[in-house]
């Protein structure tokens, strides 16, 4: 392991979760005062089973789940081991007879064979009782957890009942920011947290989603293996649920884990001196893990190809395109998650970009294969066609042999052609879509923009919204292919996988061992050409990529309006909110529609409004005419009309509707503009499904607003990379593409080959051509990382022994002082100051040191 080579250096913790002057609090609760809740041991798993049992609506219906999940694994088994030994085929396709005594017609029970030859073909088996015995074991281990988990979500039930004073049939009508306030209310009666007096938002969001945030920050930073460039396929992505499982269990809750338990990180890991001890560890780990999954392959992929046969078989007959729709991969989610975004959060926003991203895919139907669909349709359809009129004029045509299969492949032969055919009303406009897509996952490339009509970004955009078909087959082949990457994949990681637990891991008061990333700060992980110039202290190495700490912050503030954040970050998100609201105000005349087809728009906001203009059409145009003096409404009204809630409202045409929907727009504005008040938590129905509705299209107001603050980072993102063009020297890799289409600020330079071009360092590695010019400053980094490497142990970066020192202040609270060398990023062109390479201390000296913990408080 000493020829591996690292990034990371250690990060020094600077973000205080608690209120202050509450840091290092422990509370003294009179004896009498205590109730059931005070105190509770393990908050990551109390929190999670709460936030399960809510977004299982209720107890009973998590109940029932739990008990057909049982049934159902000892259906698979018990169904597929009697067909395969308890059946005479023989019999059931008319290949024997069977004599009869009161009847000629052969029934069902006759192609059964006795008990006792059923049971000997079993014994006789060793494979089937290799599989009976595994499925047994497992199926007791999952009746032991269903007991388990039942007795634990009644006590989750009772504290719904008796301390959030919300019944069961409530539940399902409730939010989860009503369920997170009332959580944070009773912290105060019920001390569930003695550490702290009081609990935030974040903070019950980090007990969540603690290992989450860890597996999103090491997609962001391009550390798992899950992105492979193959001879024929070319570069392509494999995340399975079942590799995502033993990334989980390596790294979280297996035996011998990175973490003691839920909260903490063991403290070796926390040391950097033996790094090279815990990195051989870890790789032998990975290398049993991957054995043991290598001996279960065939009872895995037997179970795979079971439960996918008998989950998807129905559909397939009842819907045979199912298969040619599409899904957001597992990669794709984890890659589109904000820090710290529940579940639910996510399939919102990915669900609201669905009908977006299924249009601007099949935007790229092949012509070729459009026009082979059409003859086969009319060929299949024509024997279809004859078939059924057969069929129609004497029902006897079923009983010869192969004309009911005849008619049902037929059948599944003209749907699959009809998936290849495109609408012929369908409009090609890949850019509007793309930036309609944008505006709901809030992530992209930046050499996507720009180029949205290039098969290039379409094959990369497929990664994250593949076919069911794709989803489905990567999900059986995982048994195998998981073993081959745990091996010999990750285990080459180990030595940049605990540098990065042990860098990128803080300890916050009452919340424990969290990812830095998920503190949000700006001045640790901010991206300079992300609006954090100024604001940050990164390096190239600390900040996190693709604008994710300002975009992931700018959802949880907009989220939880409740939520107030340290000083910092409160001015980020107030001059964020402000210049939005400034350049929204100015779009309200710049955008009227009937200027939309003059000379480019004046303001950002207006060039953003413009873009899906053209797919809202009149309704949108409608919106802003109403709307004009309304400010930053303007575009939440414009994208509101891609929402299926909005197109709700405006087909049902209610008076009443139109005035309520009014009524929670200031109430949402006074929410947004950081009052404190969070409207979302407010039930004004008489009823339940009035209280649901009102929280429903609050939440569709919040998804609006930060659907504008991204198109409005991603617009400015753009504009400040295209003006480090003119400001940097880049080295252009070499291309076979032509270079017609490169921009003539670049074509003007002495010898463009001397250049290069920034690209995403987290997401697609390959420019298409040069007329794709990425316009990241995140990819920035990647260029000058040759240049960058040499120096990555040096004064760029923050360890716990560098030019940053802490001293102790009146109180014994760490004082660190202000540093004197400016962090990451890179210098202007004649300001890059010399850099020293600093070599790691030898294993011995951080061995017999202290673990060095820095605490938030």
């Amino acid at each position: 392991m000493a020829h591996f080579d690292t990034e990371y250096q250690r990060l020094e913790a600077s973000y205080s979760d608690s209120p202050p002057g509450e840091e290092n609090l422990l509370m003294h609760v009179p004896e009498g005062a205590k109730s059931h809740w005070h105190h509770i041991e393990n908050l990551d798993l109390f929190f999670q089973r709460v936030y399960n049992l809510h977004q299982k609506n209720g107890f009973t219906c998590m109940l029932l789940g739990e008990i057909f999940e049982l049934v159902q694994l000892l259906f698979v088994v018990g169904f597929t081991v009697f067909l395969a030994n308890c059946v005479d085929y023989d019999i059931l396709f008319a290949n024997k007879f069977v004599n009869h005594t009161d009847s000629s017609k052969v029934t069902l029970p006759d192609a059964f064979l006795p008990v006792d030859v059923c049971s000997a073909r079993i014994r006789d088996n060793a494979f089937v009782i290799f599989v009976l015995i595994i499925s047994g074991v497992f199926w007791l281990h999952r009746l032991v957890k269903f007991l388990y988990n039942v007795c634990c979500y009644w006590e989750i039930r009772s504290f719904y009942i008796n301390a959030l004073k919300m019944t069961m049939s409530e539940l399902p009508y409730a939010t989860w920011q009503e369920v997170q306030a009332r959580i944070v209310e009773i912290q105060k009666e019920h001390q569930i947290c003695i550490h702290k007096k009081e609990l935030t938002e974040l903070d019950i969001y980090h007990r969540i989603l603690r290992f989450k945030n860890y597996m999103v920050a090491m997609v962001n930073k391009s550390l798992l293996p899950v992105r492979f460039r193959l001879p024929a396929l070319g570069e392509s992505v494999f995340y399975t649920r079942g590799l995502k499982y033993n990334f989980e269990l390596i790294f979280f809750w297996g035996p011998g884990s990175l973490f003691e338990n839920e909260w903490s990180l063991k403290p070796e890991y926390k040391r950097g001196g033996n790094r090279l001890e815990l990195a051989d560890r870890l790789a032998s780990r990975i290398l049993w893990i991957g054995i043991a999954n290598l001996l279960l392959c065939p009872v895995i992929l037997v179970w795979q190809i079971l439960y996918a046969f008998f989950s998807y078989t129905e559909v397939i007959k009842r819907e045979p395109g199912s298969l040619g729709a599409r899904c957001w991969s597992l990669y794709g989610r984890c890659y589109l998650r904000h820090f710290n975004e529940l579940d639910h959060e996510l399939m919102s926003r990915l669900s609201k970009g669905y009908k977006a991203a299924s249009k601007y895919m099949n935007c790229f139907l092949s012509p070729l294969l459009t026009v082979v669909a059409k003859n086969l349709a009319f060929f299949a359809g024509s024997l279809l066609a004859v078939l059924i009129a057969l069929t129609i004029y004497d029902e006897d045509v079923l009983a010869v042999e192969h004309v009911l299969s005849s008619i049902t492949l037929l059948g599944v032969c003209i749907t699959v052609c009809r998936s290849f055919i495109p609408d012929k009303h369908m409009v090609f406009c890949p850019e509007q879509l793309l930036r309609v897509i944008l505006a709901h996952i809030h992530y992209m490339p930046d050499h996507w923009q720009g180029n949205a009509h290039r098969y290039e970004t379409r094959d990369q955009f497929s990664q994250l919204f593949q076919y069911k078909a794709v989803f489905i087959l990567e999900e059986l082949i995982s048994p195998v292919v998981t073993p081959i990457i745990l091996i010999f994949c990750l285990r080459r990681k180990s030595l940049e996988i605990i540098d990065f637990f042990r860098n990128f891991t803080v300890e916050v008061v009452g919340v424990g061992d969290t990812c830095s990333f998920a503190q949000m700060d700006i001045r640790q992980h901010g991206h300079p050409a992300w609006m954090s110039a100024g604001k940050t202290e990164a390096s190239i190495y600390q900040q996190a990529e693709d604008g994710k700490t300002e975009l992931s912050l700018m959802h949880f503030a907009i989220t939880n309006p409740q939520w107030q954040p340290p000083q910092e970050t409160t001015q980020f998100i107030s001059q964020l909110k402000e210049r939005v609201h400034r350049e929204a105000t100015g779009a309200a005349s710049d955008t009227h529609p009937l200027s939309l087809s003059e000379s480019e728009p004046r303001s950002l906001i207006a060039n953003l409004l413009v873009g899906p203009s053209t797919l809202a059409s009149v309704h949108f145009s409608s919106s802003l005419t109403n709307h004009a003096a309304a400010g930053s409404s303007d575009g939440a009204s414009a994208l509101r009309s891609l929402s299926p809630i909005s197109s709700s409202f405006h087909l049902r045409g209610s008076l009443s509707a139109a005035n309520r929907a009014s009524g929670h727009t200031s109430t949402m504005s006074k929410a947004m503009a950081g009052s404190g008040t969070d409207a979302r938590t407010v039930s004004s129905g008489s009823s339940a499904w009035e209280g649901q509705l009102t929280s429903l299209v609050l939440s569709e107001y919040a998804s609006t607003e930060m659907s504008i603050h991204a198109l409005y980072m991603h617009e400015l993102h753009k504009q400040q990379s295209r003006g480090e063009l003119s400001r940097h020297t880049w080295h252009r890799q070499e291309s076979d593409e032509s270079s017609d289409s490169v921009p003539d600020e670049v074509r003007s330079e002495p010898n463009p080959h001397s250049r290069h071009f920034p690209r995403s360092h987290t997401f697609p590695t390959t420019v298409p051509s040069p007329s794709a010019i990425p316009t990241s400053s995140s990819a920035i980094s990647s260029t000058t990382l040759g240049q960058e490497r040499a120096s990555s142990h040096s004064s760029s970066q923050r360890r716990y022994s560098g030019p940053t020192t802490n001293s102790f202040g009146a109180g014994g609270k760490v004082v660190r002082s202000a540093r004197g060398v400016p962090m990451g990023g890179w210098a202007e062109e004649g300001q890059a100051a010399p850099r020293h390479h600093e070599t790691l201390p030898e294993e011995s000296s951080e061995d017999d040191m202290p673990p060095q913990i820095h605490k938030i408080a």
